[in-house]
This record gives C-alpha cells, structure tokens and sequence, in this order.
C-alpha cells in the first residue's frame, strides 16, 4: 500500500464521512490512529473532525488534534496511520513533513480536501501533494445546480446576497456561501458563458 494518500473533491462529497469511516475502520483492528486537522477549520468544533451528514443534530465526528501548523508535531512512537482532514488549509511545507513521516517512519498517511479554490486557482498544499505524487483519490460528488447531474468540479462563492465572489482570499471557513458546481454550470455563471 502507498504511504501518502490524497483523497479530493467539492464540498459536501463527503470527504469527511471518508476519514472518519477510516478512522473507524483502522481502530477497529487495533491500528493506532491520529487524526489532525488545521486549526483555521473551527465551523462545527475546535477539536473535532465533523461531517454534517446525518443533518444538524447528528452530525458525525470523531476527535482530531488541531494545530496552526505541522512545524512542532511529530506523531506518536507507535502511530501508524495519520488521518489530515481539510489538508488545503495546511502550507506546502507541512506537506513536506508528511513525506517525511511516510517515507521515513513508514506512516500511512492520508489527507483530505479540496484541490482549488472558487477561482479555480490549486490551493498551495494541495499542488505540493501532487508535486511529491501522493497516490490521488477522487471522491465524486454531482453538480448542485438543479437539474444538473454533471459531476462537481468547481466552486462558487456567494456574499451574503447572493452575490457572485470572484477575488478575495483563498482561504474561508463555512459553506452555506459556496456552491459545489460541474465546471459546464460555473463557467456559465462565472464567465457568463460557456468557455
């Protein structure tokens, strides 16, 4: 088995569902698991790696370490697999040190996140996964435009009316302003036509 993992998609293609039912998985045969995530991401939890699937009272979790950065981590002496929810919001060189710790301590390391920003521009962390050739996973959700059953590449952002947000920063928690779009119905929004 490869060492370091991308699994990648929109939002709400349950990447987070993913890790957890990993997590669960590898605990369940006794593998010692970490779970981390960048302290930046604190929609559902500080603490917790959260999926709203199951809707707002269930909502599935399972506890995470949350840190700034990867600069001061190191895993513990008898980890074996290191989950990574939201690696997009980590720097290319965390990244790094997730190689080291895959190739080097033979961790199974396994991010999850997005691969681009509602810009279409690569987030940072994200291209340096796939400059190092982590082993790529696409998890594939469907286009959130009605009617649209064209798989979701894209994101649109909106502000608080509605309105369509084509520069900013790169990095912003919470997702009732986003639209998981295939990239026919973004470039129709975004461009105000088909490219």
């Amino acid at each position: 088995m490869a060492n370091l993992h991308f699994h990648y998609g929109v939002m709400g293609s349950l990447k987070s569902v993913s890790l957890i039912s990993s997590e669960f998985n590898f605990r369940k045969t006794g593998v010692k698991v970490e779970v981390l995530k960048p302290s930046f991401d604190n929609r559902f939890s500080e603490s917790e790696v959260v999926s709203r699937m199951g809707g707002p009272e269930n909502m599935i979790r399972t506890p995470a370490i949350a840190l700034p950065s990867l600069d001061n981590y190191s895993p513990k002496k008898d980890t074996k697999v290191l989950l990574i929810d939201e690696v997009q919001f980590f720097k290319p060189s965390d990244i790094d040190k997730l190689v080291k710790f895959a190739d080097k301590m033979g961790i199974i390391v396994m991010c999850y996140g997005l691969t681009v920003d509602s810009n279409e521009h690569l987030f940072p962390a994200a291209q340096r996964l796939i400059e190092v050739g982590a082993t790529l996973h696409l998890i594939e959700s469907n286009c959130q435009k009605p009617g649209c059953l064209r798989k979701a590449t894209h994101h649109l952002r909106y502000d608080k009316n509605r309105k369509l947000i084509r520069e900013g920063e790169q990095f912003s928690i919470g997702d009732e302003s986003y639209e998981s779009v295939c990239r026919k119905c973004f470039n129709q929004a975004y461009y105000g036509k088909s490219k």
